[in-house]
Parts: C-alpha cells; sequence; structure tokens
C-alpha cells in the first residue's frame, strides 16, 4: 500500500514497500520536476520527530508563533483550558466592538485539538460564539492562550507495535 496526500503543492507518501515509494518518485519527478525532502519534519503546521519507538507529533513551532503574535509568549500559565465553572452564554456580557481579533484567534486555535485534545472542548466551546463574541468569551480565549503558554511542548507519540494496546485517560472535570 502506498498513501499520497496532496496539500496544494506539498507532498506526503508513505507505504510499506519502499521500491515502490522510490518509483512513485522519480516517476513524479520525470513529470513535475520534484523535490525530495526525504524523512518528514514538518506537514501542515505539524512538526515529526522519528524516535525509536515511533513518531512524536506536535504543534509547538505553530502554538509558540500565535502566543508570540497574541502577546501571550511569556504570559502567567493557567491551570485549565477554560476558567473552572465556567458557563459562557450567547449574550453573557458586553459584545465586542470589533470581534476580528477574537475570530482571528480562534481560527487559528481550531487546529490545535489534532495534536492537543486536552484543549479540545475549549475550542469547540468558544468556537460556537464566533458570530457575536462578547468580552466574556474573550477573557475565556485569553485564559485559553494563558493555558497554551505553559503547556505549549506537549506532543502525541504514535508508536510503531505489532500489536495494538488501547489506553484510555480521562478528566473527571
Amino acid at each position: 500500500m502506498t498513501i499520497v496526500a496532496v496539500y496544494i503543492n506539498d507532498i506526503l507518501m508513505t507505504g510499506s514497500n519502499h521500491e515502490e515509494i522510490q518509483a512513485l518518485k522519480h516517476s513524479l519527478h520525470a513529470a513535475f520536476g520534484i523535490k525530495d525532502l526525504r524523512l518528514l519534519n514538518y506537514f501542515l503546521r505539524f512538526e515529526v520527530s522519528h524516535l525509536l519507538d515511533g513518531v512524536s507529533l506536535t504543534q509547538r513551532k505553530f502554538t509558540q508563533d500565535l502566543l508570540q503574535e497574541s502577546g501571550h509568549l511569556h504570559a502567567r500559565p493557567t491551570a485549565t483550558p477554560l476558567p473552572i465553572n465556567c458557563k459562557l452564554l450567547a449574550d453573557s456580557s458586553v459584545s465586542l466592538k470589533d470581534p476580528t481579533v477574537y475570530r482571528t484567534y480562534i481560527s487559528k486555535i481550531n487546529s490545535l485539538p489534532n495534536t492537543r485534545l486536552d484543549i479540545s472542548f475549549a475550542v469547540q466551546t468558544l468556537s460556537q460564539f464566533m458570530q457575536q463574541p462578547t468580552s466574556s468569551h474573550m477573557a475565556a480565549l485569553d485564559h485559553l492562550l494563558r493555558y497554551l503558554s505553559g503547556t505549549s511542548g506537549q506532543d502525541i507519540l504514535l508508536k510503531g507495535v505489532d500489536s495494538l494496546h488501547l489506553s484510555a485517560y480521562l478528566d473527571s472535570d
């Protein structure tokens, strides 16, 4: 099996037969003049590290760039993605005069739950208010950005093993 993922002008190839992948690369190079960057290191905001026991995926660089842009790079971190007992409502406070900043950061943060499952609920919750964000939604977004400033190096380890062992973790909150 050979898998080819194409995104605009970036191509990612993987598969079970090294010779087949090399033949495909040669064929694509002959037709389009592609450049082989060898082992995958960075693709679509994902940093890939090849370890002895698997592959590590992180979005640390993207997160650091986002925190720098938002002014939260050296912010005091919070312990949770959203404030404890946070209840956000559509009309819970004053509407933002310019919701562009809120929408911009929520749009950018939306790709982070791919490697940061711990913020999935917070991102989904904050995304519900993009139409008419209020000051309380902006405060919750600020809280999430401060959480990210303290946890930006988290990653997902994909282990290469012969047998499947399912592990699950639960946050009771």
